[in-house]
């Protein structure tokens, strides 16, 4: 019973945005979540090339197109955190 309070927690405590800073570990996965879904999207669009059966070519398009989408939001997310970040130079 215990264990479940923990887990209805766990979920409703939900990030609304993403954190102000990106740690090396963070980037690391962002890096890896990024080649993922970029190779997931070309493989996608290559088995869709290959299709012969027009409902199969449009799921494979649509799981590629996704992927991309996945690919184009964590990159949206990391040039807003580079835009506001200043050098520690300018700081002074």
């Amino acid at each position: 019973m215990q264990q479940q309070n923990m887990n209805m927690q766990n979920q409703q405590m939900k990030m609304q945005q993403p954190p102000g800073v990106i740690t090396t570990k963070d980037s690391l996965y962002l890096t890896d979540m990024m080649s993922w879904n970029l190779l997931s999207s070309k493989k996608a669009h290559f088995f869709a090339q290959q299709c012969q059966d027009p409902e199969l070519k449009s799921e494979a398009e649509k799981c590629g197109q996704m992927h991309q989408r996945h690919y184009q939001q964590l990159l949206h997310h990391l040039e807003q955190h580079a835009n506001q970040q200043q050098p520690l130079n300018n700081m002074q």
